[in-house]
């Protein structure tokens, strides 16, 4: 095996969501809050596009309306625990983009929806 193909070998344990821009709020441990919305969407971590300022390895809260693509299920608010794993940069929309792995998550009941909306993005409902 080369070592191009070592490299392009996939290590993410679930199935990537890239069609869905689901809003996010944000919580930093010292109580800041922000907002954005994920490119790319699992299980276990997703790239959110956001100006919120974060660090690598800082820990985060992430609430979402995880889609029934994602759940096998019906859409289910969540609540992410997430560790900050790198940044990029997204030229056209000039907007930097934290990729994220979720330690832990909890469902939240349906009357606490994430029920913001973010521009350019399609509403989510609970």
């Amino acid at each position: 095996m080369s070592n191009t193909e070592q490299n392009q070998i996939e290590r993410r344990c679930g199935q990537r969501f890239v069609e869905f821009q689901v809003p996010v709020m944000l919580r930093a441990a010292d109580g800041r809050t922000g907002s954005g919305f994920t490119l790319d969407l699992s299980s276990h971590g997703a790239l959110v596009w956001t100006d919120f300022p974060l660090s690598h390895n800082q820990m985060i809260e992430m609430t979402l309306v995880m889609p029934s693509e994602i759940t096998l299920a019906e859409e289910m608010n969540v609540r992410c625990s997430a560790r900050v794993l790198r940044f990029e940069f997204h030229r056209e929309r000039a907007t930097p983009a934290a990729a994220v792995k979720i330690e832990r998550y909890e469902y939240l009941p349906r009357h606490l929806a994430v029920s913001h909306s973010v521009s350019g993005t399609h509403q989510v409902r609970p």
